[in-house]
């Protein structure tokens, strides 16, 4: 299974720190020693999750090796849906109007995008797909309640797009070694610890300090688990992606595995918490970078809760 291109959307509109003072009392310089975040972007009144991800994948289209047309399968990833009955997959079919696609959106929440690549490789090795598109989009701020302390000032809205190919077709992509995932909705106080119900208030995050525990936990050992099971080890990652939920928290993964600044890609001071989309966000901004040979490792965790990883080769 090969990634044959990523690119991603992020709105234009810069939300600082200093903009939750006078709405929920945060100061800024407080926020940025919790978070690591400086500002966020948030959508437009005309954008929504569908609208950042028809962008994502329009960026895509322009150095495929192949026709949009022909794609088969297409997968959404979202906790922030614009509609729930029409999904992500199916604006995304229509707006490009792919006919022969098969269509479905998943959420594992912000471990989402790379479920998706193993549904994507599961469709694969089933022979009902050769080419596909998966589309992470989070419009985060629509479900935020701004006086909310605990989390108003996380949340970033953007999307991502990964086109994902059977067969290696051009060189320069990616070659997906393995793939892992889990759900973790057994452990700690998983249901409980973000929730996102309607009428109930906006995204919530009551154990935020269980959130914290279980994420410094599972990203970190994902990654040694992936990393075993293809007799490698964790030194010979060149990059790591880790799902962009908090600075502290990216630091603590950083220092467990000895790994570098150098080897670690972050956008989150600048983008925020853009959720599933957070992966393939930081994958396409620093996609110049890599080199033929790199191993790129991502880390993921959900709320829920869930993890995951994936393990990739630039070829």
């Amino acid at each position: 299974m090969f990634i044959n291109d990523v690119s991603h959307y992020l709105p234009e509109l810069i939300i600082t720190n200093e903009y939750f003072k006078p709405v929920c009392g945060l100061p800024a310089d407080w926020i940025f020693s919790r978070t690591g975040i400086v500002q966020r972007r948030r959508a437009l009144p005309h954008d929504n999750t569908n609208s950042m991800a028809i962008e994502s994948v329009r960026i895509a289209c322009k150095n495929l090796p192949y026709s949009i047309k022909d794609v088969d399968l297409i997968v959404g990833a979202t906790y922030t849906p614009y509609d729930t009955v029409a999904t992500l997959a199916h604006y995304i079919q229509h707006e490009f109007d792919i006919h022969n696609a098969q269509a479905v959106t998943i959420s594992s929440a912000c471990s989402s995008c790379i479920n998706a690549l193993e549904i994507v490789q599961g469709y694969f090795a089933m022979n009902k797909a050769d080419r596909a598109l998966i589309v992470a989009s989070e419009h985060n701020s629509a479900y935020n309640n701004e006086q909310d302390v605990q989390t108003s000032h996380l949340w970033g809205d953007g999307a991502a797009a990964i086109f994902v190919s059977k067969e290696q077709l051009a060189n320069g992509e990616y070659q997906v070694i393995d793939i892992l995932t889990r759900g973790l909705g057994n452990i700690g106080k998983s249901i409980k610890g973000v929730y996102l119900r309607p009428k109930n208030g906006g995204i919530k995050m009551p154990y935020g300090k269980d959130v914290f525990i279980q994420a410094n936990k599972y990203m970190i050992s994902t990654i040694e688990e992936i990393m075993q099971r293809n007799n490698l080890s964790v030194d010979s990652i060149d990059y790591l992606i880790p799902h962009q939920a908090n600075m502290r928290i990216i630091k603590f993964v950083q220092e467990s595995l000895h790994l570098p600044d150098e080897k670690m890609l972050i956008n989150i001071d600048m983008v925020g918490n853009t959720g599933c989309a957070s992966t393939g966000i930081v994958f396409s901004q620093n996609k110049d970078k890599f080199k033929k040979g790199d191993l790129i490792a991502i880390t993921v965790v959900g709320g829920g809760y869930s993890c995951g990883a994936a393990l990739l080769r630039k070829l």
